[in-house]
């Protein structure tokens, strides 16, 4: 089903399987408004794959708002499909170019470097949680780590450290089960003036 969607949608950039919390506002057919929380399968820098329960139509408006930086993005339903189990998939299109609204492309070179680090943060029960992971690429404000597997949901603020270094960082996304991102979040620091890499990232 996601390949049709795919062909439907033209592609401004390559896709990546990533999980981003997002609410869809619209109209049902009868006039009523909705307004419904749920998280990306597939995005790009033209839009995005969404399960959706709400009733929509080919070509109808709607607006989704990142729920990590709330930047909203007015859209269209360029695509409507169903998954396995007979859930609703929408592929909606961005109604017009907008610079960087998942926050895909990065302000910062990246290193690729496997470091272990220790992360701290509370998972989708409420419960803390301490586990290890190590990250996959670096750069002096951002990392991708894998390996954390408490991790509930983008916009949470996790603790990550480093040897005697410790930093706080924004989770912005969280990679969609049963593809290679699984286990892999995107995070940038909320406490810019701290660099956990130390030598490795210096300072530009």
């Amino acid at each position: 089903m996601t390949s049709d969607f795919l062909t439907s949608v033209t592609r401004s950039s390559n896709r990546i399987s990533l999980q981003i919390q997002v609410s869809v506002h619209g109209r049902h057919k009868d006039e009523t408004d909705f307004c419904e929380d749920t998280s990306t399968l597939l995005v790009n820098s033209g839009g995005a794959l969404v399960p959706l329960a709400s009733d929509v139509s080919l070509g109808d408006v709607i607006r989704i708002v990142n729920k990590s930086t709330h930047r909203e993005q007015e859209c269209r339903v360029a695509f409507i499909g169903k998954d396995r189990r007979g859930g609703r998939r929408a592929g909606i299109a961005f109604r017009s170019p907008v610079s960087n609204f998942w926050r895909i492309n990065r302000r910062e070179n990246r290193i690729t470097k496997g470091i272990r680090v220790k992360v701290r943060g509370v998972d989708q029960d409420g419960h803390r949680f301490v586990q290890s992971a190590y990250s996959i690429d670096i750069s002096r404000h951002g990392a991708r780590l894998d390996g954390i597997g408490y991790l509930a949901r983008p916009g949470q603020t996790i603790e990550v450290r480093r040897l005697w270094r410790t930093a706080r960082f924004r989770v912005m996304w969280v990679g969609t089960v049963g593809t290679p991102e699984v286990g892999q979040a995107g995070t940038f620091s909320s406490e810019p003036k701290k660099n956990l890499w130390g030598r490795i990232c210096p300072e530009s």
